[in-house]
């Protein structure tokens, strides 16, 4: 099988730690916003930290958003890259997403004694299985996000619990979020990354 996992450059912070931990697992990962790069590679992560509306006018100055919309490899987004696969978001005024996955992303409400951003470490409950979720019913993984992906719950895998359920893993087809940060998550996160890398898309089509 091959290994070749490539980091879509989204020229946000936070590439080079998703870069280490595929390294920690023994695999090489690249970072680039190369299109035939992008187009070759056989698994693709979409991280990001900052504003939805920032990374999108990176993704289209850098011509990848349509690229990124008709890819058929298996494409994890992580943090603000799950919050990107959706439809929109309202963060700083409404602004279109990628589109892979029906949502709308938005403000986690405020709620005495529980501060936004959502920071720190909290139990995951799986609400259905995908390829990503074995094993992760009560599992705890570092957060830091102020935005929570609103999607039917026909896409949501698995939330934590911030006085509200809170989405922390969605799926369509070979399109995957995560809300918190694997490569900041142990053993857990690293074996999310570890179980992306192995998984196997038979199905080609997303619909």
């Amino acid at each position: 099988m091959k290994t070749n996992i490539t980091i879509i450059n989204t020229q946000c912070a936070n590439l080079s730690s998703v870069k280490f931990a595929f390294e920690r697992l023994g695999y090489s990962a690249e970072i680039t916003n190369d299109l035939n790069k992008i187009k070759s590679a056989d698994k693709l992560i979409l991280p990001g930290v900052g504003t939805a509306k920032a990374a999108m006018l990176n993704l289209q100055r850098l011509g990848l958003v349509e690229i990124i919309q008709n890819l058929t490899q298996p494409v994890l987004g992580i943090c603000l890259g799950m919050q990107l696969l959706l439809e929109s978001g309202l963060e700083n005024g409404k602004s279109c997403g990628l589109g892979l996955i029906p949502g709308v992303c938005r403000r986690i409400p405020d709620q005495a004694g529980l501060p936004v951003p959502h920071m720190g470490w909290n139990d995951l409950e799986v609400q259905q299985s995908s390829a990503l979720t074995a094993g992760l019913e009560g599992q705890s993984v570092y957060f830091v996000h102020s935005y929570y992906t609103d999607v039917p719950e026909e896409y949501l895998d698995v939330t934590a619990d911030y006085g509200r359920p809170i989405p922390a893993m969605i799926h369509r087809g070979s399109v995957f979020g995560c809300q918190f940060h694997p490569e900041k998550s142990g053993a857990v996160g690293l074996g999310i990354l570890e179980k992306f890398k192995e998984y196997v898309y038979e199905n080609t089509a997303r619909y």
